[in-house]
């Protein structure tokens, strides 16, 4: 018996069968500062190309800020219920980001100046084009995103991620400066009521060995 009562956390795999997208959420449930930091924390270790990071988190917890996103969500109940909304933003500029992160590994002798101009100018080479940009802005989001579920699920909270709203009105209502496009928003908090079971595609009509 654990002398200290403290539960074990649970295990990944626990965590990635466990999660399901919940709608229904107590209202006026208060995740703790330190807790949710710690989520966004556990977040922000996702991999990103080239390091850059591209995900951003917008965190609405003030009620009537909540209330103010709902309808632009297509009146959603959950983002005015759930405890708050993350919504995933994707950096269209992270070749900005590549500078300060590689002057800094530079300046702490970790990578060589030719390995710092190396990887600056492959990155700035490549946000010249604005579909690339676009795409690592969506790719690396969405890796920033599943990972806050996960993060969440394993703390103990329930989410579901939504693509239904609408972005201009969003961009306008939360004055998001340009360099971010919202991704998706994620709810997050206790569920009222259980997720559904959704049913899952067998291994054989997904994976494809070695060629088609």
């Amino acid at each position: 018996m654990n002398q200290n009562n403290t539960v074990a956390a649970p295990s990944a795999e626990q965590v990635m069968r466990e999660r399901h997208s919940v709608r229904q959420y107590k209202r006026d449930v208060v995740i703790p500062e330190a807790t949710l930091n710690e989520i966004l924390e556990l977040a922000a270790t996702a991999p990103s190309s080239w390091n850059l990071q591209q995900w951003r988190f917008l965190v609405i917890q003030n009620q009537a800020q909540k209330d103010l996103v709902r309808p632009i969500a297509y009146g959603q109940q959950q983002v005015s219920d759930a405890s708050a909304v993350i919504v995933i933003l994707g950096d269209l500029q992270a070749q900005i980001t590549g500078r300060e992160i590689f002057d800094g590994m530079l300046a702490a002798g970790h990578v060589s100046q030719e390995i710092r101009d190396n990887m600056v100018s492959q990155i700035e080479g490549a946000y010249s084009f604005e579909q690339v940009a676009r795409d690592e802005a969506n790719k690396n989001a969405g890796l920033g995103a599943m990972q806050l579920m996960l993060a969440a699920k394993s703390k103990g909270y329930d989410t579901v991620a939504m693509g239904g709203f609408d972005k201009a009105k969003l961009v306008e209502a939360l004055n998001i400066p340009a360099r971010y496009i919202p991704v998706m928003m994620i709810a997050i908090g206790e569920a009222a009521a259980p997720g559904r079971p959704t049913p899952r595609l067998p291994l054989s009509k997904l994976v494809i060995n070695e060629s088609f």
